[in-house]
Parts: C-alpha cells; sequence; structure tokens
C-alpha cells in the first residue's frame, strides 16, 4: 500500500493570526494542545522562534516516551510556523534522520484566523511495506498518515477551545 506523506486540517479561530502565532511559535507550549507533545525544552533558552532554532519536544503515547531534536525552518510572525524533526531517542534524540516536518499557517478571515497545521513524512528513503509495518506497530494499527490526522484534529480543536476561553484572572 503507498504511503500518504502529507495530511493537514484547518479550524477558524475568533483571535488574531498574530496573538496564535506568539503560542504556536513557542514549542513549550505546544503541551497544552497537542494529544501527544508535552511541550519542549528551548536550547538556548530563547523563547521567540527564529530560523535555525534547535528545540528537543518531549512527546508520550501510552506508555511509550521519547524526545524529538527539531529545528525551526519557518518564523514568520502572523503568517507561518514551521519545524523538521531530525533526530529521536528515548531520553536524549540519539537517532538522526529524517522523520517530520510540521507546518503551521496563518491567515486572516472575517476578523478570524484560519489555523492549518500539515504533516509530512520526511522518511522518504524508507520502502512503503517497512514503514507501513513500522507505523502500524508504532501507532496500534494505524498508518502515521491515519494516526496524524487525528493528532491534528484534537490538537486544532483544543487550541480553539485555549485561545476563545474568557481570559482567568
Amino acid at each position: 500500500m503507498a504511503r500518504t506523506f502529507s495530511v493537514s486540517d484547518s479550524v477558524v479561530i475568533d483571535a488574531a493570526p498574530s496573538t496564535i502565532y506568539t503560542q504556536i511559535s513557542n514549542p513549550a507550549l505546544m503541551g497544552r494542545w497537542s494529544p501527544e507533545n508535552r511541550g519542549a525544552t528551548l536550547r538556548d533558552g530563547v523563547q521567540q522562534a527564529y530560523v535555525g532554532m534547535v528545540f528537543d519536544g518531549h512527546n508520550k503515547r501510552g506508555p511509550l516516551r521519547w524526545t524529538t531534536r527539531c529545528t525551526v525552518t519557518a518564523a514568520d510572525p502572523g503568517e507561518r510556523f514551521a519545524f523538521r524533526v531530525r533526530a529521536i531517542g528515548r531520553r536524549r534524540p540519539l537517532l538522526p534522520g529524517r522523520i517530520a516536518t510540521w507546518e503551521y499557517r496563518f491567515e486572516a478571515v472575517d476578523g478570524k484566523t484560519r489555523v492549518t497545521e500539515t504533516w509530512t513524512d520526511d522518511r522518504r528513503g524508507w520502502p512503503d511495506a517497512v514503514a507501513n509495518a513500522f507505523d502500524r506497530m508504532a501507532t496500534r494499527g494505524h498508518t502515521f498518515a491515519d494516526f496524524q490526522r487525528r493528532n491534528i484534529r484534537i490538537t486544532l480543536d483544543n487550541l480553539k477551545k485555549a485561545m476563545e476561553a474568557p481570559p482567568t484572572g
């Protein structure tokens, strides 16, 4: 079976593109919305994203935990934030490789913002049969495309709820 190499979904949020970008482009905050990500360690301590910024993402799926090394590839305030996952490991990202690219686009729509989240499988060198077998084992029976489609929907729904919630205080 041929692989799907990219999936995306969108949501419209009642907030300005710059406001949402500020939240999404700080990888340490992603754990607030993602069903798998538990935040990130920003390697240089800077919270404002820039191209070339490196961070370690902390993830959990069921009993499994792992860390990824990521590099920001786009940091256009209010428009686009993207990063590549370039290494993975249990506690430290020791195994280098092309793993995935994540992208977030922000588009003003009638005083609100359409946020589009896209996952791209960068494991192009893997034969489809090997990738599909690995994916089904790692996701309990799903391809990564199907698994990420679900995760993206959950993340966007959680982001919308958080961004549109009344301020607490």
